[in-house]
């Protein structure tokens, strides 16, 4: 039976249709906020996760994404299906929205303050994100910050965190009361799950905030807590790394990026205990603003 759904994530709205039980049961669970907040309107994306046709659906059955009639992937196992649309959602934003300045980037806040964690996979930016939505502050976005140009502003685009292998059990362990999808197992980047973030987040999906720091993290198991301050032309060159549609937009973003490094303290840090980390950001970065 195919399903279909209306999702509100401002800024953007998704139509989602899917006949795979697995996907349509994880967008009931983990979206459970959103389709009770927000009202759909028109859909900016029409998506669909659906079985494979033909002799392919009995033997070895997989999934497609489609958007908009484009298949961006190759079809994956069923069980990767929905871990697939979440890929997809965040490719259909990086590739077609150019009026923000997009980060592969975190964003967190607290009283619409505003920590841009741009990173790399692998460098336990989820993890840390996860600890921290958890712990009292408001999550805006997991995967990709969205700035609003010639400004220190960002908009919120609240989706599930993505955690991976070792980070799945941790956060079970943390979070037992978490909402978190089904498995998708051996993806390009291992096991996958993903978890719903706090409804503080959820009811937060329409307020912007102020970016008032940018911390790139990177987990190293031996390190409790080394900070080190970025000069401005370190931080651009790591924040254009980072950044999906730099190249396109072009003067837009080198501004944006230009105008952001100006005006707020710009840190790497290299962790193993997020107790400390949550220390540094609240009296270290967050206090510099109160001050």
């Amino acid at each position: 039976m195919t399903e279909n759904f209306r999702l509100r994530l401002p800024p953007f709205n998704f139509s989602i249709q899917s006949d795979i039980g697995l996907v349509s049961e994880n967008i009931h669970k983990i979206y459970a906020p959103a389709l009770e907040i927000f009202r759909p309107v028109y859909p900016d994306y029409c998506l669909s996760v659906k079985q494979t046709a033909g002799l392919r659906r009995y033997w070895k059955p997989q999934a497609r994404f489609l958007a908009d009639q484009q298949e961006p992937f190759q079809p994956l196992t069923l069980q990767q299906g929905y871990a697939m649309l979440e890929w997809g959602m965040n490719w259909c934003i990086a590739s077609h929205e150019m009026q923000y300045v997009i980060l592969h980037s975190a964003v967190l806040a607290k009283n619409d303050k505003a920590i841009v964690f741009p990173a790399p996979p692998g460098s336990g930016k989820s993890t840390l994100t996860a600890y921290l939505a958890f712990n009292g502050w408001r999550l805006l976005s997991d995967e990709m910050a969205l700035i609003l140009p010639y400004s220190k502003r960002v908009q919120p685009f609240v989706r599930p965190i993505c955690l991976k292998n070792q980070s799945i059990n941790l956060a079970k362990k943390w979070f037992p009361d978490g909402v978190f999808s089904t498995i998708a197992s051996d993806t390009h980047k291992g096991d996958v799950i993903h978890l719903s973030p706090p409804l503080n987040s959820w009811l937060g999906a329409e307020q912007q905030a102020e970016i008032v720091g940018i911390v790139f993290p990177q987990y190293v198991p031996q390190v409790e807590l080394d900070i080190y301050s970025l000069n401005q032309t370190q931080a651009f060159m790591q924040l254009a790394q980072n950044a999906f549609n730099f190249g396109v937009i072009g003067r837009e973003g080198f501004e944006t990026l230009t105008t952001i490094i100006e005006q707020v303290p710009v840190f790497d840090i290299q962790y193993n205990d997020l107790v400390a980390v949550e220390d540094f950001l609240t009296n270290e970065v967050l206090s510099r603003v109160a001050s």
